[in-house]
């Protein structure tokens, strides 16, 4: 499950980089672009993929039996 969640946390910091880049108008081609609620949402995201990527990295491993 660790590298599951890795992969959903560098996704989401992906696209989050993209929406915050597209809201301030840096990134054009889209809806978005110029529209700073992507902005917005795209901050959401890029810190809620930043946690994902922190607690599935330094989580503590469960105890194994002998």
């Amino acid at each position: 499950m660790r590298i599951f969640w890795s992969l959903v946390g560098v996704v989401l910091i992906f696209v989050g980089a993209v929406w915050i880049l597209q809201g301030v108008n840096i990134l054009p081609g889209s809806f978005m672009t110029g529209q700073i609620q992507w902005a917005v949402y795209g901050g959401i995201a890029f810190v809620v993929g930043l946690g994902l990527m922190l607690v599935a990295n330094y989580r503590k491993a469960a105890p194994t039996k002998k």
